[in-house]
């Protein structure tokens, strides 16, 4: 894997926050019923499985 493959993923991951902010903010929701984490918890938790995902998304489409 070069550094071009690397940049493109990067991009591609932009318009994957598309189809992963509904996942996250189920999840954050979820955490914040059932564990009763605090607002700033979730909101990291929210930005993280966000980009996350975004980003294991877009490799998977890019590598595949």
């Amino acid at each position: 894997m070069n550094s071009h493959d690397i940049i493109m993923i990067l991009v591609m991951t932009f318009p994957m926050f598309i189809f992963t902010v509904y996942p996250a903010i189920v999840l954050s929701d979820y955490l914040e019923r059932h564990h009763q984490i605090q607002e700033n918890k979730k909101r990291i938790v929210l930005v993280s499985v966000t980009f996350l995902g975004a980003l294991i998304l877009s490799a998977l489409l890019y590598l595949v």
